[in-house]
């Protein structure tokens, strides 16, 4: 798989890497023999890109990740920190920095992680100069080898690409979430930050295999967060109503029904094509899974065609509803 350079770390890192939500939880019941087996089936299939929080639950992601780890030393991990507390500037303070990076290192059983990432921090956190310094004195102190930040808007993003050693953004970015290309990856690019693609299939719409009729558990946050009432309803469908994007998401399988590829994979290689991505992060909840989504790194350049019915679908479905507000 083609291995990419994420930002001002250095590190070579696959187009496809893995996200790790799945495995702590908020999707439904993983076993850790299962989640044992995604990371397995990925790093055989040529990933060497891991992401993780804290708060996968309750740092259950991060503790399967490190016991994988003792023999894959040669994965890059990259874990986020901040939603432990209340989502108040005031609990972004160097002590909490240690605290949270503290625990993520004996979760995962390393003495500095490879890169830490503000998760959705409040807008206030990333403009203050503090939240940098106090990165700094982390890194300086070898806790952190590097750091960036996960955010929710383009505003954010621009925000904290500005600052000198943020190494990495992680932003929404898929086939019916095409703001970020505007400005946001172009900037990263020219400033040399990675851009990590997360929510790459819409919580799961571009896979096609979703219809109006489909449900969730009831411990899926597709079921409990479609309205925003536990975090920002954009991490969910992309913010899309669900019946909307069940028919965009036809239309998209329609599309790239010929290309000898699954729809999950036309939408990953998608991301992949788009200048100044780094790395895709689709979670997989089987190995099955997770070596389908890995395949999507290795496939032909989606043709002109496609790219430019993906920006037709877009405006047709969601450029009114969603592309101002994030």
């Amino acid at each position: 798989m083609e291995q990419r350079t994420l930002g001002r770390t250095g590190r070579p890192v696959s187009v496809v890497g893995l996200g790790t939500w799945q495995l702590g939880a908020d999707w439904g019941d993983v076993t850790e023999d299962d989640a044992l087996a995604v990371l397995a089936a990925s790093t055989d299939a040529g990933v060497t890109f891991f992401d993780t929080a804290d708060v996968y639950g309750d740092g259950r992601s991060e503790q399967v990740i490190g016991r994988f780890l003792r023999d894959h030393p040669e994965v890059t991990v990259a874990t986020k920190m901040g939603r432990r507390m209340d989502q108040v500037p005031e609990n972004y303070t160097l002590d909490n920095f240690r605290a949270w990076t503290d625990r993520s290192r004996r979760n995962l059983g390393v003495d500095t992680l490879d890169l830490v990432q503000l998760h959705c921090p409040p807008g206030a956190v990333i403009d203050a100069d503090a939240t940098y310094d106090d990165l700094d004195t982390l890194v300086a102190a070898g806790a952190i080898a590097a750091y960036g930040v996960s955010v929710e808007t383009v505003d954010q993003a621009l925000s904290a690409i500005a600052r000198p050693n943020v190494a990495s953004i992680q932003i929404i970015l898929n086939a019916f979430r095409l703001k970020p290309l505007d400005r946001v990856l172009p900037a990263a690019a020219e400033a040399g930050v990675a851009i990590i693609a997360r929510v790459p299939l819409a919580s799961g719409l571009l896979s096609g295999r979703y219809d109006e009729h489909t449900t969730f558990a009831a411990d899926d946050h597709r079921t409990y967060n479609r309205d925003g009432s536990a975090f920002d309803v954009g991490e969910t469908f992309s913010g899309v109503d669900f019946e909307a994007g069940v028919r965009a998401a036809q239309e998209f399988s329609a599309l790239v029904r010929d290309l000898g590829v699954t729809p999950a994979q036309a939408a990953l290689a998608w991301v992949v094509q788009q200048p100044g991505v780094t790395t895709v992060i689709p979670g997989a909840r089987n190995a099955e899974q997770a070596r389908a989504n890995a395949a999507a790194g290795s496939i032909d350049p989606l043709p002109q065609a496609v790219l430019d019915a993906v920006t037709r679908i877009y405006d047709t479905y969601f450029r009114a509803a969603i592309h101002g507000r994030w």
